[in-house]
This record gives C-alpha cells, sequence and structure tokens, in this order.
C-alpha cells in the first residue's frame, strides 16, 4: 500500500518556548499591575528568602509569589487564614504552565472567614470543658499495643512504624482512614470510637495508646481534624491520645482535645514508647547498684561488729577474777581440812579421858567413820566446785569473736541468692521481649511494600514518579511505568476511562483571551 503524501498546512508552528513568551507578554500587556483581595492560603518561605503563598476566594485559587528583596520591604507579611489585598504583576511561570501574581505589597482587609469560623468553635467547644487541662490523661510509660489511625499509604504509617521499631518493639493496629475531603472527619471519629470499642482480653488487643497522625498541608487538607465530630470522639476517648496533625506550626481542634501533642507524627511515636536501649542501661544501672549496695551493706555490718567487738572486755580479763577465786579456794582446802581434822581429834581426845578402854575404842572407831565421812562430804563439795569453775573457765574461753560473724555471713548468703534471681528474672524477660520483637519483624517482613509485589500485585505510577491509583488519572498521563517485584517496565496509557451514566459533562475550561 502507497503512502499519499498530505499537503503542507498554512497554519503557522510554534516551538513551546515560543508559545510560553507569547502567552507571557499577552497576559503581563492585557493586565500589568493589578490589585487582588483574597484570603492567604499555605505560607512557604524558602531557603533562599522568597515567599510563596495563595490567594483564593470561595471559587477560585491565584499563586502568589514575593522575592526576597520584596518580603524585606513588607510591612505586614501574609499569614495563613488572612483576608488581604495584595498588589503586584500577574505573569507567567513557563516551567510549570502556570500563571501567578508577583506580589510587592500586603495590605490586611480581615481575618478570614475560615479562620473566623474556626475560633468561633473553638471558644464554643472551650465553653463546654473540652479542652480542659485536668481532663488530660498521662501518657502509659511502656504500652504492650499502639493503635494509629491514619493513612495507610504515605510516609506517615512507614515513619510512626519504622521509629516505633526502632525504639521499642510493640504490637502496632493500623486503622486506615481518609485524612482529607469530606470522608476524613467521619471516619477519624469512628475510627477512635472503634479502638475504644474494643473489649480488654479480646480476639483483637486493645490499644494503650491512640496516635492520629497526619502529615503537613494548608488549613484547607487540614480542615477534617476541625470537624466537631472528631473533636468530641478524641475528648470522649477512654485510651490515651496523641495527636500529630500537620507539621509544628500547624495547628488544629483535636490538638486542644488530645491528651498529649506532638509536632511531627515521628514525635509521636517517640511519645508513645522509650527507648529500648535505655530501659537496657538503665536496668544494668539498678543490678549494679543492687550488688555494690549488697557489698556495701556487708561491709558497713562487719565494720559494726568491728567497733562493737572493740567495745567488749577481752576474755581474759572477764577470766581473772573466777580463776583468781578458783586459786584461792584450792589454797584454802588443805588448810580447811586440816583444822577440822585437829578439832575433832582434840574433841575424841576430850570425850575419851572418862571412857573405858572398850568403850573408848567403840567411840573412837564411831568417831573415825564420821570423821571420814565429813572429811569425804568436803573432799566431794571442793572438787564439785573446782569442777564447775573449770567448766565455766573452759565454756568462756571456747566463745570467740569471729562466732558472731555466723548471722551475717548468713545474710549476705541471702542476698547473693536474691541478686541471682533478679539477674535470671531479667534475663528471662529480656528473651522474652527479644522473641517477641522477632515475630513482629517477620510480620512486617510478610505485609511490607515488596512483599506485596511478590504476590502478584503491581505499582503504576507516571513519569513524574507518582502513583495512579485510578483508571482516570492513568488515562491522563503522558507515560507509564508499572512496577513489580523484580523490577520496572514501561508502558503506554490505554483508552480514557469512559464516563458513568447519568454523570454531568465535565465543563470545558473557558479561554483566557
Amino acid at each position: 500500500m502507497d503512502l499519499i503524501d498530505e499537503p503542507p498546512s498554512n497554519t503557522p508552528e510554534f516551538t513551546v518556548s515560543d508559545l510560553s513568551g507569547a502567552v507571557k507578554r499577552t497576559l503581563e500587556g492585557e493586565f500589568g499591575r493589578v490589585r487582588v483581595r483574597g484570603e492567604v492560603g499555605r505560607v512557604v518561605i524558602a531557603r533562599t528568602g522568597h515567599m510563596y503563598f495563595d490567594l483564593k476566594d470561595d471559587r477560585a485559587v491565584i499563586a502568589g509569589v514575593s522575592w526576597k528583596g520584596q518580603v524585606a520591604r513588607m510591612q505586614v507579611r501574609p499569614e495563613e487564614g488572612m483576608e488581604v489585598i495584595a498588589t503586584g504583576r500577574l505573569t507567567t511561570f513557563a516551567p510549570q504552565s502556570k500563571y501567578q501574581l508577583q506580589v510587592e505589597s500586603v495590605e490586611p482587609a480581615g481575618a478570614g472567614a475560615l479562620m473566623a469560623m474556626l475560633d468561633a468553635r473553638r471558644k464554643a467547644l472551650a465553653a463546654e470543658g473540652l479542652f480542659d487541662a485536668g481532663r488530660k490523661r498521662r501518657l502509659p510509660y511502656l504500652p504492650r499495643v499502639v493503635g494509629v489511625v491514619t493513612s495507610p499509604q504515605g510516609a506517615v504509617i512507614r515513619d510512626i512504624l519504622h521509629r516505633l521499631s526502632d525504639r521499642f518493639g510493640v504490637h502496632v493496629l493500623v486503622w486506615p482512614v481518609a485524612v482529607q475531603g469530606q470522608a476524613c472527619a467521619p471516619q477519624v471519629a469512628k475510627a477512635i470510637e472503634g479502638f475504644n470499642a474494643l473489649p480488654k482480653g479480646g480476639p483483637i488487643p486493645r490499644p494503650d495508646v491512640l496516635i492520629v497522625a497526619r502529615g503537613g498541608g494548608s488549613i484547607e487538607d487540614l480542615w477534617g481534624f476541625n470537624e466537631e465530630i472528631v473533636v468530641r470522639a478524641a475528648a470522649a476517648s477512654d485510651i490515651p491520645l496523641i495527636s500529630a496533625v500537620g507539621h509544628e506550626t500547624d495547628t488544629t481542634l483535636i490538638d486542644h482535645a488530645s491528651d498529649q501533642r506532638a509536632p511531627t507524627p515521628t514525635a509521636a511515636a517517640e511519645m508513645a514508647v522509650p527507648v529500648l536501649a535505655d530501659l537496657l542501661a538503665h536496668m544494668a544501672n539498678l543490678d549494679g547498684r543492687l550488688v555494690r549496695g549488697g557489698a556495701q551493706s556487708v561491709a558497713l555490718r562487719r565494720q559494726r561488729l568491728r567497733d562493737l567487738g572493740r567495745a567488749l572486755p577481752r576474755p581474759e580479763n572477764l577470766l581473772a577474777p573466777a580463776m583468781q577465786r578458783f586459786d584461792q579456794w584450792a589454797e584454802r582446802v588443805p588448810g580447811s581440812l586440816r583444822a577440822a581434822l585437829q578439832s575433832k581429834r582434840q574433841e575424841l581426845r576430850s570425850a575419851g579421858a572418862g571412857l573405858r578402854p572398850t568403850t573408848l575404842l567403840g567411840q573412837i572407831a564411831r568417831g573415825q567413820d564420821r570423821l571420814g565421812a565429813q572429811v569425804a562430804r568436803a573432799d566431794r563439795a571442793a572438787l564439785a566446785r573446782l569442777e564447775n569453775a573449770g567448766a565455766k573457765l573452759s565454756r568462756a574461753d571456747r566463745m570467740r569473736p569471729d562466732m558472731l560473724t555466723v548471722p551475717i555471713a548468713r545474710g549476705a548468703d541471702a542476698l547473693a541468692s536474691n541478686a541471682q534471681r533478679a539477674e535470671r528474672a531479667a534475663k528471662a524477660r529480656l528473651d522474652t521481649l527479644g522473641t517477641r520483637l522477632a515475630a513482629l519483624e517477620r510480620l512486617r517482613q510478610s505485609l511490607g511494600y515488596p512483599a506485596t509485589l511478590k504476590r502478584g500485585y503491581a505499582v503504576v505510577r507516571d513519569d513524574a514518579g507518582g502513583v495512579l491509583t485510578s483508571a482516570k488519572a492513568a488515562g491522563q498521563a503522558g507515560a507509564l511505568k508499572v512496577e513489580f517485584a523484580d523490577g520496572e517496565i514501561d508502558a503506554l496509557p490505554g483508552k480514557r476511562p469512559k464516563p458513568a451514566k447519568g454523570a454531568a459533562p465535565k465543563p470545558e475550561q473557558g479561554s483566557l483571551f
């Protein structure tokens, strides 16, 4: 089949730069210097010192930019929610094919409808006591389960999970919700109420702390967290709640009703759980203090025993009087025996002077018997006293100061046993937590982004790298990139999706000329 050459067209051809320049000259020549009244949207100051912000009303938004020198000369700087009158020139920005207002000066014109409504709602809820500091609760020191209310896509949930796993492995429950738009407020309120409705000890563990998180954005993007239904759900939550909506400079009404406000989602994860390494270091410190305290206690008791021992008299000083009395008694016994014998002999002579020989012999025999019996009794009594004194001396000699250290030694053994039991209990607890942390890591890997791709799913992106989640967005993209588990491929978009039956046709955009 032969190709038929088409006749050349008389329509002039423009390069992209020529067409962009023509639009720029037309727009700047038509409007020139203008004054625009509107409400200030999100304000961003770049590191170069340039300021970018939006001017909007209830139907349209126009981008505004002020260069570093113009910002320095401004007497009033625009803030989000202010109603202002901006003076400048209307121009275009060719790299993004958009027009913008180059603002030279800003004059305040009002507080803005959104900010006025937000302030009135804040005052009404505060009057009900929903923001009182007395009703806020302390966060649990070591929660076992953390509930997160946020979008399952985006960097917020990944930052929270990453920081929680780095600090302390806990069980995390994610309740996916829309974080902007009309569905945001009812879904967030339902998620908070759903977590609170979980029974304790049920099949799904009840969280010990909740985190409501979202990334930064304009006041319109964050408006769902200013809705009354969300504020009342946060105030009525029985579970301590951390709000982490927007960046540090963003403030929403849920921040006033929550128990704790975090400047960023990552900071919320840091508030929820402590650092495992810090806990281990604290336990090691306590273990060292326990060992040092036990050793110091034993040392103090030994020193006390030595001090008390120095105050006691020496054993030889205690025994000296008894030994001296024993020596005196031992020396007096022979003399006493001899004196008693002589006295009895003298009595015998006196009695025998007037007796007959036979009677005298009988009396002498009986007297000798009585004398012998008395001598024997005296002898036995002296020996008994000597043996008693010797036994006392022997018992006193056996008592040594080191015998008093036995109770202290038993106390030291009991203290060492308790220290070993505490060390074994701490090690068993750490082993249990390590096993649980490993199980959570395996669960995270199985539910993570790469594991999902390996199960047959794919991610579709446009030529700028943005994720496409609908057929309409894929049809409007200039080129497609499909990512599988083992790599990416390029693809062309298909036909645009047909509109649903009964849907109103999208109005065409009017001409700027």
